[in-house]
């Protein structure tokens, strides 16, 4: 008899999968303390929880028999996963449970935001009928803009396209292939700002997409745009938004989400006139708390029989021999993803690794989720990606994953070589470990260097001129970004070659756009592995 413990507020209907099962017993004891939980949750296989109890390394070192731990939602922060994955406990969440309830409230924001619905609601319940001044707009025939199509964004382009509405989407992972079947028209961020009547965001909040709508997408924005927030709070630059509306170049905006929760009562979103906001609710319905809780109830049932599930967001447990020799490479696999992710344009469409040296002779499974992890990540937030799920996320969207392994190390015991394959290009890299200089960058394309995997790189492809280094330097200098150290990679003199730098701090987009624009430069992008 399995028994499972919840110290939070879950439905019984969400529960009822565990509780109807002949082989578990569920006892509920919610609102305890951590000392409480350290007292009894020795007798237990499994513990649910929502946000409210924090899953300490104490409670689980005490869970002798804690097989799994469930999170009846998304975010995992108030479990210690990393404790978790040392102790051998898997730990599941439900991501997939409020997707129908985020895409709805987001088409009803959008719905109140075309048809003044807050604003004409409050002077009529006031006793005033004023119907010139809420004069709206059809979604029908309109443009939507999409920046997102995950599980949500997929959902309400779907149901766009069911109100009339012409659908234009951004992702860095959809396929013209996928987006056809979607009856989607892919287009880039600028596309959008430029075209779109209305656009909603459903991104992750990364440094890729945090303030990916600010000044300069406002000054080129077709007027008149209407935009939706419900996924995360800081995509949108807030202060730039409530500009762009006084000027009349946005006509109103409609969010659920804020850079800080709950907002100052002086936040200029709440006594604005043409913007609606709500309370961070995208998840709250009744059928999405039932919804998560039901999931997860049912991954923590096959985990406890022993069965196939899924949605584990932390390592599962990996022979400690194979630990061992391939637990050094973790870090390595991920960096070399998530640095080659950044250098390549274009949604991904196949991923080849290609692992050489004494490594070709072990199981690199748990390498390749480490290596999907660094390059998912990248776009979809860090907190979306692990390792168990990576290759799931993958398989979701499309991309072919391609093993080689070999014995030729090229002069490393061992070498790990990565490719990224896009409709327009391929990129690719290797990396190694080498003593007493930990992970390392050995080769990006055709050029040796020899990069660390942490900080702030430039990575600048030019043709190899007398003077290039110079004018690369003097122009950072001057605008205050400091080289820590500089190589040049090239396969002949007076050809192709690159340039990569290692710098103090982040540098400014008009620092990267300014680099562009000198002679015989081709193409600077910044990584950032922090």
């Amino acid at each position: 008899m399995f028994k499972v413990l919840v110290t939070d507020p879950i439905s019984d209907l969400g529960l009822q999968q565990l509780t109807d099962a002949s082989d578990v017993e569920v006892v509920k004891k919610t609102g305890i303390p951590e000392d409480e939980i350290v007292s009894i949750i020795g007798g237990f296989d499994a513990l649910l929880v929502r946000s409210q109890t924090k899953v300490t390394r104490r409670i689980m070192e005490a869970g002798t028999s804690l097989k799994v731990i469930g999170r009846a939602g998304v975010g995992v922060d108030n479990i210690d996963t990393e404790a978790a994955t040392s102790l051998g406990i898997v730990v599941i969440n439900a991501p997939d449970g409020n997707t129908i309830t985020t895409c709805e409230h987001t088409f009803a924001m959008m719905m109140a935001l075309a048809r003044h619905i807050p604003q004409a609601y409050m002077k009529t319940v006031t006793g005033e009928w004023d119907r010139k001044s809420f004069v709206g707009v059809e979604l029908r025939n309109k443009t939507l803009g999409v920046l997102g199509l995950g599980r949500i964004g997929a959902e309400v382009a779907k149901r766009a396209i069911a109100f009339g509405m012409n659908v234009l989407g951004y992702d860095p992972f959809m396929t013209e292939e996928r987006a056809e079947k979607l009856g989607i028209k892919l287009a880039t961020v600028d596309e959008i700002v430029r075209n779109a009547d209305f656009m909603t965001v459903h991104t992750p909040l990364t440094n890729e997409t945090r303030h990916m709508i600010a000044r300069p997408q406002f000054e080129v924005m077709k007027k008149g745009m209407r935009i939706v927030n419900c996924a995360r709070g800081g995509i949108i630059d807030e202060l730039a938004l409530v500009e762009a509306i006084d000027q009349g170049i946005v006509h109103g905006a409609a969010f659920d989400v804020f850079e800080q929760e709950p907002p100052s009562p002086d936040h200029p979103f709440l006594k604005h006139p043409k913007i609606v906001v709500t309370p961070h609710l995208g998840a709250s319905t009744v059928e999405a708390q039932e919804n998560v809780a039901i999931d997860v109830s049912e991954q923590v049932l096959h985990i406890l029989r022993n069965e196939p599930f899924k949605n584990a967001v932390n390592m599962p447990p990996i022979p400690a021999e194979l630990l061992n020799k391939i637990q050094p490479y973790f870090k390595l696999c991920e960096k070399l993803g998530n640095s080659l992710a950044q250098m390549t344009d274009g949604a991904v469409r196949e991923i080849t690794v290609n692992y050489s040296g004494e490594l070709a002779d072990l199981d690199t499974n748990p390498l390749t989720r480490y290596v999907l992890k660094g390059v998912l990540s990248h776009h979809l937030g860090a907190e979306q990606v692990n390792a168990v799920n990576s290759m799931h996320l993958a398989k979701q969207r499309d991309i072919n994953i391609v093993i080689q392994k070999s014995t030729a190390t090229k002069g490393f015991t061992n070498r790990i070589t990565i490719s990224l394959k896009t409709k327009d290009e391929e990129r690719w890299l290797s990396g190694t470990l080498l003593a007493g200089f930990g992970e390392r960058i050995v080769q990006i394309g055709p050029y040796p260097v020899d990069v660390p995997t942490e900080g702030y790189l430039l990575l600048v492809s030019h043709n190899d001129k007398p003077g290039i280094i110079g004018r690369v330097g003097t122009l950072l200098g001057n605008n205050d970004v400091n080289i820590a150290t500089m190589q040049v990679g090239r396969t002949d003199v007076g050809g192709s070659a690159i340039m990569v730098l290692t710098i103090d701090k982040q540098a400014p987009k008009a620092v990267l756009e300014q680099l562009n624009q000198l002679p015989e430069i081709k193409r600077v992008r910044e990584i950032v592995l922090v």
